[in-house]
């Protein structure tokens, strides 16, 4: 069955950062938030990994390079063990599935991901019903939270709640974030009321990178943390989910259940330990760059780019109503920076996606292809 993304909101079609072609090794690519996946550069990164360390076989996820990302993951992310995960559902899932124990309610964000785009997973398969709160905003606040399991424990018929999920960044909300006072607030709240906490980090170091608060600092707050392993650290899929040894203990068996005991899994194992490492320095300078590009490109006139409040590496690019904006994407292009085609649904908008392609142009280099294009779009 074919399907396409037509009913898909354009703010979330760049999702990921595989694409058929990469026009040449210094283009900027303002989409996604890793570097660019072709099927080539993995398969030839994924041979320079073997001739340096040897692939290690696993067995159905357990063992070899894939143990070696678990143990590299879980030290990065302050958490005692790791496990891998073929997809960021299934670590969603099995994190949420495993806190709650006999508790049937978890609460999680109306915008999230699990809420919005996994079949009601949770709900089908574990009997666990997930609360939405903070419909269309980016987070709740802890007054929200309280009213939420306060409701959940004085009703006729006790629903305790036994995890609450954190989203941050949220896709959905163009990458806007939950304030980390805000976090430690919530987090606190659910260890004095012993409701188990999860953060759904797969963007966690776009995150970092933007409050300039490290990865391990946000992980540090809750009981389990998941992060994407393909949309920035250059695997094909995966996810790791992280926690407390006796959190993590005889997980493969709830893994292998749900059908995610891949074989072979050393192979996105490999690629993911090769983007890991320098991944978080490399994506801070991309960020810092970024913000000095944008600052210069503020001067001009019949462009602005803006700064959402709590944003993280999403920006939107505003052209004036003088400026075309199908020419001025395609000058952008011409000169060795891509950007997403223009916003169907807001006239003159692009969305910016910062990532480390950034760093392969210098800051005046781009900003006068930014300038070029502004003049040559002009009407």
């Amino acid at each position: 069955m074919q399907t396409t993304n037509r009913h898909v909101p354009q703010s979330l079609r760049s999702d990921t950062t595989l694409i058929p072609d990469v026009p040449s090794s210094n283009t900027v690519i303002f989409r996604g938030d890793g570097e660019p996946k072709t099927p080539s550069m993995m398969l030839q990164r994924l041979a320079e990994f073997d001739q340096k360390f040897t692939l290690k076989e696993d067995a159905y996820s357990l063992g070899g390079t894939v143990e070696q990302l678990e143990k590299k993951c879980a030290e990065m992310l302050g958490k005692e063990a790791a496990v891998f995960m073929p997809t960021g559902t299934l670590a969603n899932h099995l994190a949420i599935r495993k806190l709650c124990g006999i508790k049937p309610r978890a609460i999680v964000q109306e915008q999230s991901h699990l809420y919005n785009d996994s079949g009601d997973c949770v709900t089908r398969l574990s009997n666990i019903n997930l609360i939405p709160l903070a419909k269309g905003c980016p987070y709740f606040t802890l007054e929200t939270l309280k009213t939420a399991v306060e409701q959940a424990e004085s009703g006729r018929v006790i629903n305790p709640v036994g995890a609450v999920m954190v989203e941050s960044p949220v896709r959905r909300q163009s990458g806007k974030i939950m304030p980390f006072d805000e976090m430690e607030a919530v987090t606190n709240y659910c260890q004095d009321k012993q409701i188990g906490s999860h953060l759904d980090g797969a963007r966690l170091y776009m995150m970092s990178g933007a409050t300039g608060i490290p990865p391990a600092d946000y992980t540090a707050l809750f009981d389990t943390v998941y992060v994407s392993l393909y949309k920035y650290f250059g695997a094909p899929f995966g996810a790791i989910l992280a926690g407390t040894a006796e959190f993590m203990d005889g997980l493969y068996h709830d893994r292998r259940m749900f059908g995610g005991g891949l074989a072979s899994a050393n192979f996105a194992a490999a690629l993911a330990l090769q983007g890991i490492d320098g991944f978080e320095e490399r994506f801070n300078r991309a960020m810092t760059r970024a913000r000095a590009l944008f600052d210069k490109i503020d001067t001009l006139e019949s462009i602005n780019i803006e700064r959402f409040e709590h944003g993280s590496n999403i920006f939107p690019l505003k052209l004036a109503s003088d400026v075309d904006s199908t020419r001025f994407v395609k000058t952008l292009g011409e000169h060795s920076v891509s950007v997403s085609p223009p916003d169907s649904d807001h006239a003159g908008r692009i969305m910016l996606t910062v990532n480390p392609t950034i760093l392969r142009q210098d800051i005046q280099d781009l900003f006068y292809t930014f300038e070029r294009a502004i003049k040559d779009s002009q009407r």
